[in-house]
């Protein structure tokens, strides 16, 4: 991920620099992002609504869509995961960025929701209760997939729910020398309560980048 010094996670919104433009940091994000080697990635339901761009477009007539998953590919090399309650993201092919598109989902999610992700070629795991299990849901990709090393990469609900859940290995965040500093925009990590208790960071690096971006990385150890 990348951050502006007071932990805010949208670029468009950062202060200029004379060391680099978002674009720079940007490139540098997914320069480290490529070297960690994950099998895919995950974001959370606003992000990837930002990024599948789709609209509703449910068939006309359908099958009962099979639960509680449908697997549209099993030879992709990586694979794009939002988690989705709901099943509000809506998709214009089965791919993002190259990658193949998987939704978790809710067990309230409706039928023509599911019909909708099947003829797009996306495919889909229906949690066995209103709520997800992440913990049920990686294990389910990892049998369906083969996926062993996922990348999380926001936004900030989704990233403090892994944290909460003690599902993260490490956080690796690029600094970007900006500031946002709007009162009503998130940080990087949000979890109701807070994770005092639930989580402990030890450094395990400090590298200094191009562009006045600098990369932490943390081990994620349980509270």
């Amino acid at each position: 991920m990348v951050t502006s010094i007071d932990g805010r996670l949208h670029p468009s919104r950062f202060t200029a620099s004379p060391d680099g433009v978002v674009k720079d940091w940007s490139r540098l994000t997914e320069g480290l992002h490529d070297s960690y080697g994950g099998e895919g990635w995950i974001v959370g339901r606003a992000t990837m609504q930002e990024m599948a761009k789709g609209e509703p477009h449910p068939p006309a007539a359908f099958e009962p869509p099979p639960r509680p998953h449908h697997i549209a590919r099993r030879d992709a090399k990586a694979i794009a995961v939002t988690f989705d309650r709901g099943g509000r993201v809506h998709y214009r092919a089965g791919e993002i960025g190259g990658d193949h598109a998987v939704a978790v989902l809710g067990s309230g999610v409706a039928d023509a929701h599911l019909a909708e992700l099947v003829a797009d070629g996306v495919s889909y795991i229906v949690s066995q209760t209103p709520d997800i299990d992440l913990r049920a849901a990686l294990a389910v990709l990892k049998r369906e997939f083969g996926v062993s090393q996922l990348l999380l990469e926001g936004g900030a609900e989704i990233n403090g729910a892994f944290l909460a859940a003690g599902l993260v290995e490490e956080l690796s965040v690029v600094v970007a020398p900006a500031l946002d500093a709007d009162l009503d925009v998130q940080g990087i990590v949000a979890f109701p309560g807070g994770l005092k208790g639930r989580v402990q960071l030890r450094l395990i690096g400090c590298d200094r980048l191009d562009h006045g971006a600098v990369h932490l990385r943390y081990e994620v150890l349980p509270g």
